[in-house]
């Protein structure tokens, strides 16, 4: 399993809320919504790392 680096993110509150409100729908934690949707824009921009290799 790759290592995860902790950050700090600052998010407008609004956006915050739906991130949250999302997740809550989906069964995820807040900050694994938030990886899950990164995963996918990098997979759909075809930048991910694992797509690179």
């Amino acid at each position: 399993m790759a290592k995860k680096k902790a950050f700090a993110l600052r998010v407008n509150e609004d956006m915050m809320k739906a991130i949250e409100k999302w997740a809550a729908d989906e069964f995820r934690s807040t900050n694994g919504q938030i990886e899950w949707m990164l995963n996918e824009a990098l997979k759909k921009s075809g930048r991910h790392p694992k797509s690179n290799s």
